[in-house]
């Protein structure tokens, strides 16, 4: 697969996410062949706008991750798609990564390191927890951008549209057909979520979430359950916080 002959397409799913999608956008434009498709699940905010005023392909869609990145994939037309987060800033050089990735034989996707944007001694844990995860057992997650050639994502049927774990479940399927390497670079990932619900308490939830999946419990159960506990946390955060910041930290749980 020649890099001279394979475009690129970069495509974001985002909700309510005017206060971060600039940045993404603009990381995503260095390289510049690049085709960006931001897939917009409803946004109340200046979401779609934004992305258009950037010069991004904008698709409006129901609301849902996976529905979302597969609506976006459908209209790509990149020979390669890479899925970014609208939180999630691409490092410089990127493409050079994901071509060089997807030439080596035997290689069915790629990711890169996860890098966090809080200075958090507890998210350094993090990180580097998630790229050992990463690099040894071939398992990145969404939010460390996941590419892959566009006709083998096809192939294998897209991101399956449940409420949570699709990234997951896709890289299961890729990683029963070959290899997924993780570039040597980190994306820069908002720590939002972390912070809003507790580093070590949003490390428990997903790891509990994981469990529960392997052990064949519905993704739509364990959704319904991610979101009462994550509404609870949210509430008793803004009990603890001046006005002011209570009202920041609901906004940015609706935008999760």
């Amino acid at each position: 697969m020649s890099p001279s002959i394979s475009r690129i397409s970069i495509v974001i799913p985002a909700l309510n996410e005017a206060a971060n999608l600039a940045a993404t956008i603009i990381s995503a434009r260095s390289d510049s062949t690049a085709e960006v498709i931001v897939v917009d699940g409803g946004s109340s905010d200046a979401t779609a706008t934004l992305a258009e005023s950037l010069g991004a392909v904008v698709l409006k869609t129901e609301p849902g991750r996976a529905r979302q990145m597969n609506a976006g994939a459908q209209i790509a037309t990149g020979e390669v798609l890479l899925f970014l987060h609208a939180d999630t800033r691409l490092p410089e050089g990127f493409d050079h990564h994901v071509h060089r990735i997807l030439a080596q034989p035997g290689t069915v996707a790629g990711a890169f390191l996860l890098g966090l944007d809080g200075p958090q001694r507890g998210l350094r844990v993090i990180e580097w927890l998630a790229n050992w995860r990463s690099r040894k057992l071939q398992m990145p997650y969404g939010d460390q951008a996941i590419f892959m050639r566009a006709d083998l994502f096809r192939e294998a049927g897209g991101f399956p549209e449940m409420p949570l774990m699709e990234d997951f479940e896709l890289v299961r399927r890729f990683r029963r057909q070959g290899r997924i390497v993780i570039a040597p670079v980190r994306v820069v990932s908002s720590a939002r979520r972390w912070m809003s619900l507790g580093i070590w308490r949003t490390t428990l939830i997903n790891q509990i979430v994981i469990a529960a999946y392997l052990a064949g419990v519905s993704p739509y159960r364990i959704a319904r359950w991610y979101d009462s506990d994550r509404e609870r946390a949210s509430k008793e955060l803004e009990r603890r916080l001046p006005p002011i910041e209570a009202q920041a930290v609901s906004g940015r749980e609706r935008k999760l």
